[in-house]
Parts: structure tokens; C-alpha cells; sequence
């Protein structure tokens, strides 16, 4: 059902300052900062071969970001992203098969301009998965 790893996100405290490293000590592809008012961040890509990854800050005071800054303040991977096909076929298999999807189930559009939906990382070994439909 998943297909490749889209990214990994790398929540960070300083957005400018973890850019700089990737462009300039990794040399790695760094795209401008991009606010996601409706997700309640600003987000950076870098982009590597074979997947992204993606520096996540908070933007606003109800960003899900701060929270996670606030036990990990010196940052720390948020989510990992898979891509799918069918974001509603894998939704429902995933339901059916007992995952929790969060939120209200619906898909949200993500940074790429297509829907997301994010599962509970008490399914998922302790790690917050997103799902992209490609």
C-alpha cells in the first residue's frame, strides 16, 4: 500500500540556522522557507536524491510544533512521510485494520499542494506517520 519515503520531518528552534547547515556544511539543495498557516507551520525543503527532507518551525501561537520544541528543544525528527496511491483506499484499510487516523479523518492539503492525513504514532512503533497521495 505505502510507496517510496516522500520525507522526513526535522522539527528544529532555529529555521535559518538549520538551513545553513544543510546548504552550506552538507551542501545539500535548500528551497526558501514556505509558511503552512492551515498546519500551523513554516516549513523548509531539501532536497536530496532519493527523498526530502523537511525543517519544520513553528508559525503562530497554536503551531503543534511549539509543543514538541517545548520537550525537545534542541529539535528532533517529527514524522516520517510515505507516499500512496489512494489516500482514501489506504485510509480505510489502515481504519479497518485498527490504525487511528488523526483529526477528523479527512484529508488536509499538505506543502506539496496534496492531501495529507497524519496516524497516531501509537500505531506505528512510536513514530508519527503522514501519508501524501502522489
Amino acid at each position: 500500500m505505502i510507496g517510496r519515503l516522500n520525507h522526513v520531518a526535522i522539527a528544529v528552534p532555529d529555521l535559518a540556522a538549520a538551513s545553513a547547515q544543510y546548504r552550506d556544511t552538507l551542501g545539500a539543495k535548500v528551497n526558501p522557507p514556505q509558511d503552512e498557516p492551515d498546519h500551523g507551520v513554516t516549513v523548509v525543503f531539501i532536497e536530496l536524491p532519493n527523498t526530502k527532507i523537511e525543517l519544520l518551525y513553528p508559525l503562530g501561537d497554536n503551531s503543534p510544533i511549539a509543543g514538541f520544541l517545548e520537550k525537545n528543544p534542541a529539535g528532533g525528527i517529527h514524522h516520517i512521510c510515505y507516499e500512496v496511491d489512494d489516500i482514501l483506499a489506504a485510509r480505510d484499510k489502515l481504519q479497518a485494520a485498527g490504525a487511528r487516523v488523526l483529526g477528523s479523518g479527512e484529508p488536509r492539503i499538505g506543502a506539496h499542494g496534496k492531501p495529507v492525513l497524519f496516524l497516531h504514532p501509537k500505531d506505528f512503533t512510536g513514530t508519527l506517520v503522514e501519508l501524501e497521495q502522489v
